[in-house]
C-alpha cells in the first residue's frame, strides 16, 4: 500500500479524536475597504470600510481547526466581559466546540484587528492585556482541567504568552495528563521552554526553536542538534519543528530523524499555519496515529492553509482531495466531482482571497438542465462583468419542487460537469435551496448577474450585494432559447 493511500486511510480516524485545547484564546478581525483620499485632519489615508470579517485566533484557530477536521474539541480559555468575549463565544458554540471558557471583569478579551486595502495590510491595533490571569481563576481553571483530561485523547497547550498559561497551570496540566496516560503537545512561546518539562511532544518553528536553545537550526543537521539539546535540557520528548519552506523535521533522543518537505503550494497568508499544524498533528496523536503519520497529515493540512486568506482551517475534504491516490472503495460524489465543483466554503475562501488581491468576484445562478446558446450569452455577459465567476445550480431535488416531478433531466453531477468545462466558469457550487440567498451572504459576490427578464428589485439578493456597494448586472437575453421549449419539442 502506497503512503498517499495509507495516509488517506488514516484521515478516517481523525473524527474519532477528542482533544483538550488549553490556551489564550483571541478574536481576529480583519476590516477590509479602499483608499481614495488623505484625511484633512492628518497626513494620514482615510480607510472606508467595505465589509469586516471576525474569526477565532489563537487557541481558538485552534479548536477550530479541529472541527474543521470533524474531530471533538474542548477548549479551556479566559475572556473579558465585553462584547468580543461573547462573540468569542457565540462562534464556539457555533463550531460544536465545547467550551470552559472563565470570565474576567479585570480584562478585555485579545482582540487583532487588521486593517486592509485591496491586497496591502495597511495598520493593525491590538487589544489586549498579557498578565497572568488572578490567582481564584487561576485555581478554577486548574480544577476544569484536572477534570477534563481523563476524557481526552490528547491535550493541547496553545501559549500565545497573554496571561492563562501561567507556570502552575502548565506544570499542573502536564502532570496530570502524564498520570493518566494522556499526551501532551505544546506550541511554545518565549525562550525559556523548560516550563514546559515533561511534555510529550513540543512545535517551535525554526526561529522559535534557535532562540530557545542559543544555536542555529538552518540545515537538517543543525535542526536536529538544537532540538536534541532542547530534548536534553528541558526534558521533552520529541521535537516537531516547522521549517517553512522546508517543511518540518520530527527529532527524538534514540531515534533518527524523520525530515518532512513542505508541500509545495501557492502561499498566500502564513497567518495561524502553526495552530493548524498542531491541531492536526494532536487529533492524528489523539486518534491512535503514528507520531510519523500525524506530522504528515499536518503538514499537508499546513500546505493547505497558507493558500487562504487571513486565519483558515484546513478540511478534512481538503485534506483527502490533496491526497491523490484514493482507495476504488473511496469512490464518491466528492473524488468524482469535476475539478470545478466546491463547497459554498470552497467559494467564500476563494472570493475572500481574490478579493483581498484587488479582483472581482461574479456571481450567478440557474436550474441549467439543458445547455442552450441563451444559457452560454448569459455566463459570457457574467464572466466579462468580473474577474472570476461562481456559477450556482439548483440540486435535483430543488429543480424538482420548482419545475415539476419530470426536471431536471440532467442529474446535478453532469450539469456541474459540464459547467466545469466551460472556460467562462471559475465555479460550481450546487445547492439545496429554492433560491441561492445563503450562498450569497456567505459568498458576498461583488458583482450578482440575472437574466434581464427580472426587474432589479426581483432579483434574489438585490438587498444583500447592494448593501455593501456590490453591482447588479441585467444580462441581455438571447430570444428563442428556452429549455422547456427544447423538451416539448423533443417529447412531441
Amino acid at each position: 500500500m502506497s503512503e498517499k493511500i495509507t495516509l488517506f486511510e488514516n484521515t478516517k480516524v481523525l473524527p474519532s479524536a477528542h482533544v483538550l485545547c488549553i490556551g489564550d484564546v483571541m478574536m481576529d478581525r480583519f476590516v477590509y475597504g479602499s483608499i481614495e483620499r488623505i484625511s484633512p485632519e492628518a497626513p494620514i489615508p482615510v480607510l472606508l470600510v467595505e465589509r469586516e470579517k471576525h474569526m477565532l485566533g489563537g487557541a481558538g484557530n485552534v479548536v477550530a481547526n479541529l472541527a474543521a477536521l470533524g474531530a471533538k474539541a474542548t477548549l479551556v480559555a479566559v475572556v473579558g466581559s465585553d462584547a468580543a468575549g461573547a462573540d468569542v463565544q457565540k462562534q464556539l458554540e457555533a463550531l460544536g466546540v465545547q467550551s470552559a471558557i472563565e470570565i474576567s471583569a479585570d480584562r478585555f478579551t485579545t482582540v487583532k484587528s487588521r486593517f486592509v486595502c485591496g491586497t496591502q495590510q495597511v495598520l493593525r491595533v491590538d487589544r489586549e492585556k498579557t498578565v497572568p490571569v488572578p490567582a481564584a481563576i487561576e485555581d478554577r481553571i486548574i480544577r476544569r482541567i484536572m477534570e477534563l483530561v481523563p476524557e481526552s485523547g490528547a491535550v493541547i497547550l496553545s501559549d500565545y504568552k497573554k496571561g492563562l498559561l501561567t507556570d502552575k497551570i502548565v506544570s499542573t496540566t502536564i502532570d496530570c495528563a502524564r498520570q493518566h496516560g494522556k499526551p501532551v503537545i505544546v506550541d511554545p512561546k518565549g525562550t525559556d521552554f523548560s516550563r514546559y518539562r515533561g511534555a510529550t511532544v513540543i512545535t517551535p518553528n525554526r526561529k522559535e526553536l534557535e532562540s530557545a536553545v542559543g544555536m542555529k537550526a538552518g540545515t537538517d543537521d543543525e535542526v536536529r542538534a538544537a532540538a536534541l539539546k532542547l530534548i536534553m535540557d528541558c526534558g521533552i520528548g520529541t521535537v516537531l519543528v516547522t521549517r517553512s519552506k522546508d517543511g518540518m523535521s520530527i527529532i527524538t533522543k534514540d531515534e533518527e530523524p524523520v525530515h518532512i518537505p513542505a508541500q509545495v503550494r501557492e502561499i498566500y497568508d502564513v497567518s495561524g499555519a502553526g495552530d493548524t499544524v498542531i491541531a492536526t498533528f494532536s487529533a492524528g496523536i489523539a486518534a491512535g496515529l503514528p507520531v510519523r503519520n500525524a506530522a504528515l497529515l499536518a503538514n499537508i493540512a499546513a500546505g493547505i492553509v497558507v493558500g487562504k486568506p487571513g486565519t483558515a482551517t484546513a478540511r478534512l475534504d481538503e485534506i483527502r482531495a490533496s491526497l491523490e491516490a484514493r482507495p476504488v472503495a473511496e469512490k464518491s460524489s466528492v473524488s468524482l466531482r469535476a475539478p470545478k465543483w466546491v463547497t459554498v466554503q470552497d467559494a467564500a475562501t476563494q472570493a475572500d482571497r481574490l478579493r483581498a488581491r484587488g479582483l472581482k468576484v461574479g456571481f450567478t445562478n440557474g436550474c441549467f438542465d439543458l445547455l442552450h446558446p441563451g444559457h452560454l450569452s448569459v455566463l459570457r455577459q457574467a464572466r466579462a462583468a468580473c474577474d472570476f465567476l461562481i456559477v450556482a445550480i439548483n440540486s435535483d431535488a430543488s429543480v424538482k419542487r420548482l419545475k415539476g416531478l419530470q426536471r431536471p433531466v440532467q442529474n446535478q453531477a453532469a450539469r456541474a460537469d459540464i459547467l466545469s468545462a466551460l472556460d467562462m466558469v471559475d465555479m460550481v457550487i450546487v445547492f439545496e435551496e429554492d433560491t441561492p440567498l445563503a450562498l450569497i451572504k456567505e459568498i458576498k459576490p461583488d458583482v450578482l448577474v440575472k437574466g434581464g427578464q427580472y426587474k432589479l428589485e426581483e432579483v434574489v439578493g438585490y438587498d444583500i450585494v447592494t448593501s455593501y456597494g456590490g453591482q447588479i448586472v441585467r444580462a441581455v437575453m438571447e430570444e428563442g432559447f428556452s429549455t422547456t421549449d427544447m423538451i416539448t419539442r423533443i417529447v412531441k
